[in-house]
Formats: structure tokens, C-alpha cells, sequence
């Protein structure tokens, strides 16, 4: 695949979804979990959503339980968690792997697109992001401890 808008992915209810749905608007594309350190960047991702998503920003959630267990339950339950904790609106998908031999080829050409340190592939924890402009390119890939309004002025750049 040679754009974004080539994957289709299954989402947390198990409808497929085409991410050509999404061409036009920036998307900040998200690995997540429930029970990680990090897991208060939801609130952050959320705020992004609701603040900049009339402009044309889409916030897409990713849970991976891959890093330390820390996504241990099946859809129900993450949905329920991320919406009963954090009231996340925006689209979240089925649980998939990022890294190694099952990894989601969404997460492959990511990480192809965007190296992390040193020309890494692979993703380290929860909650790596990677920015998309408006044209399906990727335009950055973040750290799991780079927070949610750090990203704002280069999402904002898209818009």
C-alpha cells in the first residue's frame, strides 16, 4: 500500500472501516490502553477532538495490549472504559498488534513512513502518535511521552 487511504480497519464495535472515510482531514492516529501510565492522554486526545474537529482533525484510537498487558480487555470493555472514564467521542477501533509478525499493516506503513530515534521501526509503548495532513501523508511520528497539546500548534498548521 502506497497511502493511507488504501487500509481499511475494523473498528471497536467490528464494522469495517475505509480510511479513504477519512481523506481531507488531518488525523492524529493513536496506539492505546487502558491500564498504561500514560492512559490520562485520553483527556488530551479528547480535548484535541472536540476543539479542532470542525476544522477537520480526527482523532483514531488504536487499542494494543502488546506493552506490558496494559489493554487486557475486549472491545465492550475498552469501549465502555474509554467512554464511563474519559467520555472519548472520537473513533476508536478494534485491538490490534503494532509491532512483530501480526502487526496491523496500517501500523507497518506508518512506521515505515515515519521512523521513530535512530531510523527505529518499531513502536515503544502506548501511546506513540503519528500526524497526517490533510493529503494522506504522514508528517510526524510522536513520542508516547510527548502529550496530547504538545502536538496542537502542528496539528493547528494543517488545518
Amino acid at each position: 500500500m502506497t497511502e493511507i487511504y488504501e487500509f481499511a480497519v475494523r473498528d471497536i464495535s467490528g464494522r469495517d472501516v475505509s480510511l479513504s472515510s477519512y481523506r481531507g482531514k488531518a488525523l492524529l492516529i493513536v496506539n492505546t490502553a487502558s491500564k498504561c501510565g500514560f492512559t490520562p492522554q485520553y483527556e488530551g486526545l479528547e480535548a484535541l477532538y472536540r476543539d479542532l474537529g470542525a476544522r477537520g482533525l480526527v482523532v483514531l484510537g488504536f487499542p494494543c495490549n502488546q506493552f506490558g498487558g496494559q489493554e487486557p480487555g475486549d472491545a465492550a470493555e475498552i469501549a465502555s472504559f474509554c467512554k464511563l472514564t474519559y467520555d472519548v467521542t472520537f473513533p476508536m477501533f478494534a485491538k490490534m498488534d503494532v509491532n512483530g509478525p501480526e502487526a496491523s499493516p496500517l501500523f507497518v506503513w506508518l512506521k515505515g513512513e515515519a521512523p521513530g530515534v535512530l531510523g527505529s521501526k518499531d513502536i515503544k509503548w502506548n501511546f506513540t502518535k503519528f500526524l497526517v495532513d490533510r493529503a494522506g501523508h504522514v508528517v510526524e511520528r510522536y513520542a508516547p511521552t510527548t502529550q496530547p497539546e504538545a502536538i496542537r500548534a502542528a496539528i493547528e498548521a494543517l488545518l
